[in-house]
């Protein structure tokens, strides 16, 4: 009963998604051969979303659901992690049509060749973990 809240949000989120055309292929084929300013503008959206909330949230010392006061963290690493980091997200992101979250609205469209892409990011991840100690952090 805890995590409802969180099923509720994540159940609204994914409608969103779905309602703003945010997970369909044919607009992240649009977004990436810079044909439509469709995904931009949902993104940039967000973005400026976030900023604004997390300038509020200093503002009125909202507290995050586990009860202390909500910061961004600094960044204290080089810039080109962060460039390699995005560059192979946006690459998986390209090649499957999908980012991580709407992955999970797909499958809950019928869209189930998706479970390909959800073990093969699964596969990623653990990859990743077994590797991790090896990189140059």
């Amino acid at each position: 009963m805890k995590y409802l809240k969180f099923l509720v949000i994540g159940i609204f989120f994914g409608i969103v998604l779905v309602k703003s055309e945010a997970v369909s292929w044919y607009r992240i084929y649009e977004m990436f051969r810079f044909e439509s300013f469709h995904m931009y503008g949902i993104i940039g959206t967000a973005v400026g979303t976030g900023i604004i909330l997390m300038l509020l949230s200093k503002q009125f010392k909202i507290k995050n659901t586990e009860g202390s006061l909500m910061h961004v963290p600094t960044k204290e690493r080089g810039l080109i992690r962060y460039l390699l980091g995005g560059s192979l997200f946006g690459l998986g992101w390209a090649l499957s049509g999908a980012c991580p979250g709407p992955m999970y609205i797909l499958v809950g469209t019928g869209v189930f060749s998706m479970l390909i892409v959800i073990l093969a990011a699964i596969f990623g991840t653990y990859f990743y973990g077994v590797i991790k100690d090896k990189l140059p952090h």
